[in-house]
């Protein structure tokens, strides 16, 4: 029947709102606000995963996020599909379909379960000990079966479609955790006007007050009280709450990371809102309000579906309306069960008996529940359940003198236990603050903090109502007055308010601290009894033992080889359990033992809310130039070159590369070819001491350079070893136009800077990257003059006036233009810089203005093989981080009269004197048919002993159509004094001899540069 287990009233579900799920196929009715455990638990089922090793069936534990079975995949398409999500968090809405995770064929019979009959040959560590024959056969056949036997969800292989998104926010106080103690620090910290942001994981604000009945606050219930705070905080400009958000990782100088689930929960994502958004807080102070986690009891076939925390029992009830169980016996080891008990009870849902692990039961709970009719068994354990899928009986037995006595089969659809309350430390621990031993708490409490926090309430240790309600409000208090006084830099702190406190009238149910940690007494015999400590990962008291055993006496360590405390769960459930049984196990307090380090992220949190837009083009930009869609109009093929699409070659109908290079190669060398050149890095470099930096920052002289000039200049790091190179025009006096490898344009700006706010402050220079803001078109060859002089207006392009090596500033087309006589070619050549906006149209006039002389265009490849024609250097390709300048033939280009530069004291170290530096030089191979492998190693005698000495390597290598050969550059080990030599270069297959020459291969003496 459906909703069988529904309350007939109650709740904070909207009753009115029914929603239709589906869940392993079968459809299901919740209503609004449930979650899915809480829907599921309404309709009876309880099964709703298999264990990760022993694939035992397995139910709900909890109703929060420290859930370690029910992990589900919800799809809402093929393209939408999460795994592992916790039941407990996710929120019903109308359609939603889960399905169960690791088990095959299905959840009822799964095949996989057949691992719980060979327990005892998986124990804890197996993987270190078997498997280890036959030799290869742990790659090629266990680790495949263990993998598919094993693990979780299944990870979609579709791109998700969604969005993420990053918002970076700045506060006085972030209060962590919206319950008592979170509220109450809000609303202290914003009286006093301070910037305030709460965040909680739940859908609705209140922590446990969702799931009080009775308690009362300022004299009127929980929940009013609880939606009055709401609406007061709501109603202040200076507070921020976030629902769904939660705190997952706590990064130095108060940077806290907060995931937030912005549409997750709806049917109808609006298309325009993201998924998720990652907030990146910093706090000047943070409020750590997390509250406490129950605490399981470990005792044989604790992990039956049914069994759970007994304040989830309670949670379900009072918030969803639904009733874990008809029949419900309750094992504890405080008064909290009793809490829950009392409220199942009132809730018309049977509770047989308590089981209580104390010998002596007082106090005001235990009295209501014998006053109420409850069985209550002191001195009581449960020694085990029985049922298949779901708990069917509980066996209770008496403890007396440490003996365990015979056991009681009790009939039952669910036991709830409790072991006591553990404070929520994780974040704390995350900001490196020192936690400490409390023996009266029985529990890791925060001690001395690394940040600028404090915490408050139950995570601190502090329990009751009133007292948590007090100790929040004095924390949120005394955080906004520190936030004041420890202002930010260039703001004046205001004095420190004396904290006033409050107090809080508030009644409820206290429970009191009482716990146990460790494994339950019973007299089963070990070897065939599982009590799990850790449910997500299937580990046992067993286990725990085995490790000790072995020598295991650091909690890390038992940790590690165990898994107990590992994965999502980081310890929320398995901590203090296994702290417990390894303390009995090696004789040794708890202190000594250690704790396990918590790292974030708190619970799962998603790739996409890391990578937030960063995906595809944002991820890995696709930059295009202002020419890019005519290259692809005309054919180009595009290769990648840092960050921009490049045309590599322009082919034609039925050639290939390299007769699409050796054309465009024969057009340039005879008549004119133009080539897209944007994607160069340029720097604008203004002021009155313009002239004074570029001369600390290149190796060339620039103080003397006239106005209209250019100049090659040489980059240098601080080692003396190339860096970048570029072209460099003197617009005026006080102005540069520095140009730059595509590549390494932001690296030669981020270097610049550097350089002038650390070293020269006194300079004064602007820098400003205008990369994006020119597009760059290089006409080269012979007719290069011809085809530009129509376009051109204010610019005289005669060889006389306008020789090699300047810069005019005028118009082309009409559009205003930086004229550059440049060539990377060796030929005749003119680079056009015009205003990006600009670049296609003149690039389509000058390419109808070139058509009359067989104007071609040509792509990367071709200005590859062209500049290694003439012996230009490309900046990482004929240097490698340890090249100087001398090594790759720009001696010339280092000022040696200057007084300093970037480098400079660097190139005055013998090393670089050597004569057996790798120098440049050309390579041409006997056969001129033969094309080098680039990155080829260079050698003097292959037949010498291994390893064969290695003098150098290729550089660069192509087919040369203009010298119908093949060419290639290569740096060698004194290279220069090696011109007129033969060496080897080894290939796949063959040796090759090679004659080393001078690394210009075209017109040495410049001649075609003019014209």
């Amino acid at each position: 029947m459906t909703n069988r287990f529904r309350t007939p009233s109650g709740g904070r579900i909207d009753r009115r709102a029914r929603v239709s799920f589906r869940f392993d196929g079968q459809t299901y009715d919740g209503f609004r606000g449930d979650t899915l455990a809480s829907a599921l638990i309404a309709n009876g089922v309880h099964l709703v995963g298999r264990s990760f090793k022993y694939h035992r069936p397995r139910g709900f534990i909890s109703a929060g996020s420290d859930e370690p079975n029910a992990l589900v995949d919800v799809a809402r398409d093929r393209a939408r599909t999460a795994p592992n999500l916790r039941a407990t968090q996710v929120e019903l809405y109308e359609g939603l379909n889960a399905t169960s995770q690791n088990r095959w064929p299905s959840l009822g019979f799964d095949a996989g379960a057949m691992n719980d009959l060979f327990s005892p040959f998986l124990p804890a560590g197996f993987y270190y000990k078997t498997f280890m024959w036959p030799a290869g056969a742990w790659k090629r056949f266990y680790e495949p079966k263990i993998r598919a036997m094993a693990g979780l969800g299944v990870a979609p292989t579709l791109p998700d479609p969604d969005r993420y998104t990053q918002n970076h926010a700045f506060c006085d106080v972030l209060v962590v955790g919206a319950g008592p103690a979170g509220l109450a620090a809000a609303l202290a910290a914003s009286e006093s006007g301070a910037k305030v942001v709460l965040c909680d994981e739940q859908a609705e604000l209140g922590g446990s007050l969702l799931a009080e009945t009775t308690a009362t606050i300022e004299g009127q219930p929980a929940a009013e009280w609880l939606s009055q705070t709401l609406a007061t905080l709501t109603a202040r400009d200076n507070v921020t709450l976030l629902p769904r958000t939660t705190a997952f990782g706590y990064f130095p100088h108060n940077l806290i990371a907060l995931a937030e689930r912005v549409t997750e929960h709806l049917a109808s994502p609006d298309p325009n809102q993201p998924r998720e958004r990652l907030w990146k807080v910093r706090a000047r102070e943070v409020v750590i309000a997390a509250g406490a986690l129950e605490r399981p009891l470990v005792f044989p076939d604790n992990d039956r579906p049914g069994v759970m925390l007994a304040d989830a029992g309670r949670t379900y009830l009072n918030r969803y309306g639904a009733r874990v169980g008809e029949r419900v016996v309750i094992f504890t080891a405080g008064d909290c069960g009793y809490r829950t008990a009392l409220d199942l009870k009132a809730g018309g849902v049977a509770v047989v008996a308590v089981a209580d692990l104390r010998a002596e039961v007082t106090g005001d709970l235990p009295a209501r529940a014998l006053a109420a009719g409850i069985d209550v068994r002191p001195a009581t354990v449960v020694t085990g359940t029985s049922g298949r899928l779901r708990i069917s009986a509980a066996h209770l037995a008496k403890v007396k003198d440490g003996a365990v006595g015979p056991s009681e089969k009790i009939a039952c659809d669910a036991l709830l236990m409790s072991g006591g309350l553990t404070p929520s430390v994780h974040l704390f621990s995350q900001s490196r603050g020192k936690l400490v031993w409390d023996e009266a708490a029985g529990a890791y409490l925060p001690g001395t903090s690394a940040e600028r926090e404090r915490s408050a309430g139950a995570c601190r240790g502090v329990y009751g109502l009133a007292a948590v309600l007090e100790d929040g409000y004095a924390k949120g208090e005394a955080a906004a007055s520190d936030a004041r006084t420890h202002a930010a830099p260039g703001r004046a702190a205001a004095p420190a308010s004396v904290a006033k406190g409050r107090a809080f009238n508030a009644a409820g149910d206290h429970a009191s601290a009482d716990g146990f940690i460790g494994a339950t007494p019973h007299a089963r015999n070990p070897a065939f009894v599982k009590a799990f400590v850790d449910w997500q990962n299937d580990v046992t008291v067993k286990d725990i033992k085995l490790a000790t055993r072995e020598g295991f006496r650091s909690i890390e360590h038992v940790k590690r080889y165990t898994t107990t405390g590992m994965a999502t769960d980081q310890g929320k459930t398995s901590n203090m359990n296994a702290l417990g049984i390894v303390s009995e196990a090696i004789g040794e307090a708890v202190p000594k033992i250690g704790l396990t380090t918590f790292r974030p992220p708190f619970t799962p949190t998603t790739f996409g809310i890391f990578a937030g837009e960063a995906r595809g083009d944002l991820f890995d930009p696709v930059r295009k130039t202002a020419i890019h869609d005519w290259a692809a109009e005309h054919g180009a093929t595009f290769e990648d070159v840092s960050l921009w699409k490049r045309a590599h070659y322009f082919p034609k109908a039925g050639e290939d590369m390299h007769a699409a290079v050796a054309r465009e190669c024969r057009a340039v060398r005879s008549s004119v070819g133009m080539f897209d050149a944007s994607t160069l890095g340029k720097i604008e470099i203004v002021g009155p001491d313009a002239a004074e930096f570029m001369n600390r920052m290149y190796t060339n002289a620039w103080l003397k350079l006239a106005p209209g000039r250019l100049r090659y200049g040489v980059m240098l790091r601080e080692d003396g070893f190339v860096m970048d190179d570029g072209v460099v025009g003197r617009m005026a006096e006080d102005r540069f136009h520095v140009t730059t490898t595509t590549g390494g344009a932001p690296r030669v700006l981020a270097h610049m800077e550097d350089y002038l706010q650390t070293e020269w402050p006194d300079l004064d220079v602007w820098l400003t990257s205008t990369t994006e803001q020119w597009a760059v078109i290089a006409v080269q060859g012979p007719k290069a003059r011809a085809v530009l002089e129509p376009l051109v207006e204010g610019i005289d392009l005669s060889r006389e006036a306008f020789p090699h090596m300047s810069v005019r500033e005028g118009r082309i087309c009409g559009v205003p233009t930086r004229l550059f006589s440049v060539s990377f070619t060796g030929e005749l050549g003119f680079e056009v810089n015009v205003p990006a906006t600009y670049g296609r149209a003149v690039w389509e006039a000058i390419f109808a203005a070139g058509e009359p002389f067989g104007i071609t265009p040509y792509g990367t490849e071709t200005m590859h093989v062209l500049r290694a024609e003439k012996g230009y250097i490309i900046v990482g390709q004929e240097t490698d981080g340890t090249a100087t300048p001398d090594d790759v033939g720009l001696g010339w280009a280092v000022g040696k009269a200057k007084k300093d530069f970037v480098g400079k004291r660097s190139l005055e170290r013998a090393a670089f004197f050597r004569p057996d530096r790798k120098q440049l030089v050309g390579l041409l191979t006997k056969d001129p048919r033969t094309v080098l492998e680039e990155g080829a190693q260079v050698v003097a005698d292959p037949k010498a002993l291994v390893p064969v000495p290695m003098l150098g390597h290729v550089t660069s290598s192509y087919m040369s159509a203009t010298l119908e050969r093949s060419i290639a550059l290569a740096v060698v080990k004194g290279g220069r004094a090696r011109i007129g030599q033969t060496l080897v270069v080894p290939m796949p297959g063959r040796m090759i001899e090679v004659d080393v020459v001078e690394p210009v291969f075209y017109d040495p003496k410049g001649e075609r540069l003019d014209g």
